[in-house]
């Protein structure tokens, strides 16, 4: 089996079992879980999936390049990710299937289109490494904002999320948050920060190396 359908098979085992295993259950209730898999979603499994099909035939960016462009993308994955964590929307993910579900399909809406446009487009193009090159600044860009909502939320000095102060008490709200947070601030910058330096390294292996074979083949 090919490398690229060992990390699609991988990527898509992890968003079941995000989405329909134990952390799924606790999400309801916990911060932390429900944090878990948000970044699991969007910095892991969406990260994954790109990469399997990034300059495959299956790459939207191939085909509609102008649609993906690094920044922009970088912009909307951030506002995807300010806006779903604002008390009231986050509070509606926590007690509605719906709101979960619509809020997940963003998550992995905005990081497939993300990862997409920093890694994917056609092989050894001079406009695809450009826009690779702008994909640097956009995952770099991303591991900054989640480092900083991250850190809001692990250094607020208290806890944001009304219906889990009524079901666990103030105290084991914040530390629910704090840590929830700290997941964020790990989890969403280190993934999002290899991911910008590895694809640097990879621009810096065609440019000295431009015969050999790259990821995208």
């Amino acid at each position: 089996m090919k490398m690229r359908s060992v990390i699609i098979l991988f990527s898509l085992a992890m968003l079941l079992a995000l989405w329909f295993g134990p952390l799924a259950v606790s999400s309801r209730y916990s911060f932390a879980a429900h944090m878990t898999i948000h970044i699991g979603v969007v910095a892991f499994a969406s990260a994954g999936l790109a990469l399997g099909i990034a300059g495959t035939r299956f790459d939207p960016s191939r085909r509609f390049a102008a649609a993906f462009s690094p920044l922009i993308a970088s912009f909307v994955d951030l506002a995807i990710i300010w806006i779903w964590h604002l008390p009231s929307l986050h509070e509606w993910t926590r007690s509605s299937t719906a709101g979960f579900v619509l809020e997940q399909l963003c998550f992995l809406f905005g990081g497939m289109w993300l990862w997409l446009s920093a890694f994917g487009g056609q092989r050894k193009s001079e406009q695809s490494r450009n826009r690779r090159a702008s994909g640097v600044a956009g995952l770099l860009l991303t591991s900054m904002h989640m480092t900083l909502l991250g850190a809001l939320l692990a250094l607020t000095p208290r806890a944001l999320f009304p219906s889990e102060l009524v079901c666990t008490g103030e105290a084991w709200a914040l530390d629910d948050q704090q840590l929830g947070g700290t997941i964020m601030l790990l989890g969403g910058g280190i993934a999002y920060l290899a991911g910008g330096l590895g694809l640097t390294a990879c621009l810096l292996r065609e440019k000295q190396h431009p015969t050999e074979t790259s990821l995208y083949s």
